[in-house]
């Protein structure tokens, strides 16, 4: 019989293979527990039903776009290293469309049991801390970098960065720009200029920048 830790890491691991495949509908107690090689019981055990083991699967997701996010180089060009972090957390979501719903608390099937507002995993939650925490530090060096306005807050231009870059993935992933050749050049990456343009960048910089992050991340 497994470990405690290996049995509840196993069962997480489990639950998010069946959710990238088959979508919210998947996470059942003994779907899982088949998955993960244990018994139904271990799931009852360990998390003490779907809802709490749904809450792990989305803290999973977050710890893993922050291991994402903490492999993107920290470089001299701010604008890039931005760029770059939101071309990372589009390949998280398109790896795992299902989890990145479930993180973002944009499933609305009643295919699971939702999550309280109690329980939801949000902002307080270390993981989502560890995760943004990299959005926040490279917003502060732009604004430390002289490149934008100095007086702008770091923290509320994370925010507005947050809120394009999960606009433009939610909108993608509902196949809003099937219709694009390329969504990433011909609509993310001209938001990001804009955004950069709007806090004070040259237009030219920014292009720059951006161009660079999607030749090398894109």
């Amino acid at each position: 019989m497994p470990r405690g830790g290996d049995a509840r890491e196993r069962l997480v691991v489990a639950t998010a293979r069946l959710l990238a495949v088959h979508g919210p509908s998947a996470i059942k107690v003994r779907a899982v527990a088949a998955e993960a090689g244990l018994s139904t019981m271990a799931v009852y055990s360990h998390f003490g039903g779907v809802p709490e083991l749904t809450r792990a699967v989305i803290e999973h997701g977050f710890n893993t776009l922050g291991t994402a996010f903490a492999d993107v180089p920290v470089t001299d060009d701010p604008v890039a290293d931005l760029a770059t972090l939101a071309l990372t957390c589009r390949r998280v979501a398109h790896g795992s469309p299902h989890l990145y719903d479930l993180m973002f608390g944009l499933s609305t099937r009643a295919t699971y049991r939702p999550l309280t507002c109690e329980s939801r995993p949000g902002a307080a939650t270390p993981a989502f801390g560890s995760a943004y925490t990299h959005i926040l530090n490279a917003c502060q060096r732009l604004v430390e970098s002289g490149r934008v306005r100095h007086q702008d807050d770091p923290t509320l231009v994370a925010a507005q960065l947050w809120s394009l870059v999960h606009g433009f993935i939610t909108l993608e992933l509902a196949d809003t720009f099937a219709a694009n050749n390329d969504p990433v050049r011909e609509v993310l990456m001209p938001l990001g200029i804009n955004f950069a343009v709007g806090l004070g960048d040259s237009r030219e910089r920014a292009v720059f920048s951006h161009e660079s992050a999607a030749r090398t991340h894109g």
